[in-house]
């Protein structure tokens, strides 16, 4: 009786197992989506299959979803938490050029983007997640799905969108050709993307909060970039670290379009011109990099909240239009900006600018050892050229080196300046500064231009 009792269990756990695939799946190391039905021929849709390895991962409480080597063409991926996708060498997650395959979130009505509608939908998708991740030597290719009724009439599904979640990472994976953005990230914190590399598409990284909710926490360190749009932008970011990239683009490297707290981007190469082009430009086929830092509240929208405890370190640049462009308009109170280190060349538009184009000005900017070379080559009618609210991207301006408006402290020590050729207009200019401290400043002697530094309504000069 005994024996017919122990076999009547073994059997009942047994039936208990084959009942719940998850955990069996999750005692032998992971959940391979080929045990779920994929095919990775790049022709059949695996989005099902992978669906269900996903799923299944969930529902176990967590654990890996694996893409053995394979090319697996896919809709939107709804992810789940705790759950990490693992890209082996020679995996490819496709996007199918399925415009109806792709899903979208449900974004916050208090985030002005809620009303862009199918805009966010996205390859892989988030909400309300957290402690997941997407790791592994494979390629994510966004399969240049271009939708012509999309953005610009073109742009199609984002690769990863990623709203309200925490705890991500993001490792050693490739994204290739996004449709849109390569990862968008809406009221997400502690984010650490490490040794990524992107290649083509429009932004990179690009990620958002709210006045009332800022994404806090979020790390990128050692990536490469080559992308058509910018490398990195968003707004609403409270301490941030952007280092040891290598970044590569045809149009910014780093775009802030509203406020930031404990922003810190160092140790990195910005590298023009772009290897991928801009694909939505007017001028076709551009590759020219525009500005290596543009840091502009305010720029595309109002935005309301401060720029501050801002650091750019370290930092080495080639062949960009701008190396640091700052400006402001009402709204954006700027703090503290610290920009040392910087080695720059080939640049091309206008080296350094610091800009409030509110009542309210800029409180404190340093500029400590610091080496621009400017490309040059500005006339006379340059320099008496009138200084406009800026746009969207950085403008020539009427001094080469340093153009400054509106700024409570501005501080040049340890500077040096140089042209790649002549230039006719004065390498500073400054107007409604407060105090300006030029420390240990270097710049050529033109002998054609009446005055190199030009300062109007600056209260106190000090050299």
């Amino acid at each position: 009786m005994q024996c017919s009792t122990r076999k009547l269990a073994t059997s009942a756990g047994l039936l208990a197992l084959l009942a719940q695939p998850a955990a069996l799946e999750a005692t032998t190391g992971g959940f391979n989506i080929r045990d779920h039905g994929a095919v990775g021929d790049g022709m059949a849709l695996d989005t099902a299959a992978i669906q269900r390895a996903v799923d299944a991962a969930g529902a176990a409480g967590g654990g890996q979803v694996l893409f053995p080597p394979g090319r697996y063409l896919s809709g939107t991926i709804q992810l789940r938490s705790h759950v990490t996708l693992q890209f082996a060498a020679g995996a490819r997650l496709i996007g199918t050029t399925n415009l109806t395959a792709y899903q979208q979130p449900q974004v916050p009505a208090s985030l002005p983007e809620s009303k862009w509608g199918k805009w966010h939908r996205a390859l892989l998708l988030g909400e309300n997640l957290q402690n997941l991740a997407i790791t592994g030597g494979g390629t994510i290719d966004g399969n240049r799905v271009f939708d012509p009724t999309g953005e610009e009439k073109m742009r199609g599904p984002h690769t990863v969108v990623l709203v309200n979640c925490r705890d991500v990472t993001v490792r050693d994976v490739t994204f290739v050709d996004s449709a849109n953005y390569a990862i968008l990230l809406f009221l997400t914190d502690d984010v650490d993307i490490h040794n990524v590399t992107f290649i083509g598409g429009w932004d990179g990284i690009h990620w958002r909060g709210a006045p009332d909710r800022w994404c806090r926490n979020v790390r990128i360190t050692s990536c490469r970039f080559f992308t058509g749009d910018d490398a990195i932008a968003g707004r609403y970011w409270e301490n941030t670290l952007i280092s040891d990239c290598l970044i590569n683009s045809s149009c910014n490297g780093i775009r802030l379009i509203g406020p930031a707290r404990r922003l810190t981007i160092a140790n990195n190469l910005f590298r023009g011109p772009g290897e991928r082009p801009h694909l939505t430009s007017r001028e076709r086929q551009r590759t020219n990099m525009l500005s290596g830092i543009i840091l502009q509240p305010g720029a595309w929208d109002k935005t309301e909240g401060p720029l501050d405890e801002v650091l750019l370190a370290n930092n080495t640049m080639q062949n960009v239009a701008s190396a640091v462009t700052l400006w402001t308009k009402p709204g954006n109170p700027v703090g503290r900006v610290t920009v040392q280190g910087l080695n720059a060349t080939g640049v091309y538009r206008a080296a350094l600018s610091v800009e409030s184009w509110a009542e309210e000005p800029i409180r404190e900017v340093i500029f400590r050892g610091v080496t621009v070379e400017f490309d040059g080559g500005g006339t006379a009618a340059d320099a008496r050229r009138e200084v406009k609210g800026p746009g969207v991207d950085a403008r020539p301006l009427p001094g080469w080196g340093l153009y400054a408006r509106n700024v409570a402290t501005l501080t040049l020590e340890d500077v040096r300046l140089a042209l790649a050729q002549d230039d006719l207009r004065p390498v500073v200019f400054a107007d409604s500064v407060g105090t300006l401290r030029l420390e240990n400043f270097h710049f050529p002697a033109a002998a054609n231009v009446a005055e190199s530094i030009v300062t109007t309504n600056v209260l106190k000069l000090v050299k």
